[in-house]
């Protein structure tokens, strides 16, 4: 497989890891392992429906409607030709359905006549596919190929700025940022714990700094009331 460089080792300066941030990593790992993305997929294809599908919504919603999703589209040649109309009725519940049902055809139209109903693993390509943007395609990429990526979304973000890690707001700069602290083979690992902590204990409303392990280490940066 000859995956990019485009979100690997090559892309970020080596990084300069502290200890306070290896005893982030090492906590959230504990606190989290075993791990695993709470999506349900059996394939790369579903992989990639079921991450698009996942903007603006839970992913315990995602799982309700991709069964019947899968069955009636089982494979990008089919969903290139599901009627739009049809798709959206089956994925209403989730929001912005029209907009991720054009999404959904588009990315299966482009792997049947690009790809060849292959999804690929090349950051440049997945990010070609409509509705797949860099967290989306670090999502696909790790999950299923185990290469390296940042993934950054809101609650990885919070997270993030909060133990004073980055204090950038724009999601590719603060993926960029932490892969310049974190070694590569720790991407993976801390993009999943980091964002199941901003779940369970680092809301952002009403965080749970009482009961959070990371309690006595983290500066809480923009935390008003705990």
């Amino acid at each position: 497989m000859n995956a990019d460089k485009t979100n690997s080792e090559s892309t970020f300066r080596t990084p300069l890891v502290t200890e306070l941030l290896l005893m982030i990593l090492d906590i959230l790992e504990e606190e989290y392992s075993p791990w695993r993305l709470p999506l349900n997929f059996r394939s790369p294809f579903e992989l990639m429906v079921s991450v698009s599908l996942s903007a603006q919504t839970t992913d315990a919603a995602v799982n309700r409607v991709t069964p019947e999703l899968f069955r009636r589209w089982p494979n990008p040649q089919a969903l290139a030709g599901a009627d739009p109309q049809e798709l959206e009725v089956v994925i209403h519940s989730l929001g912005f359905f029209r907009q991720k049902a054009r999404n959904l055809i588009g990315a299966a139209t482009r792997l049947v006549e690009v790809y060849g109903g292959k999804l690929p693993c090349e950051m440049e390509d997945l990010t070609s596919l409509p509705g797949i943007g860099r967290k989306c395609a670090n999502v696909i990429r790790s999950q299923y190929w185990n290469l390296p990526g940042i993934t950054v979304d809101t609650h990885f973000g919070r997270v993030c700025r909060r133990l004073g890690l980055t204090e950038e707001t724009d999601p590719t700069k603060v993926e960029y940022n932490l892969g310049e602290q974190i070694p590569v083979e720790r991407w993976n690992e801390f993009s999943m714990t980091a964002n199941l902590h901003g779940r369970r204990y680092c809301m952002s409303r009403k965080p749970s700094c009482r009961e959070c392990p990371l309690n006595e280490i983290c500066p809480k940066r923009g935390v008003t009331s705990i």
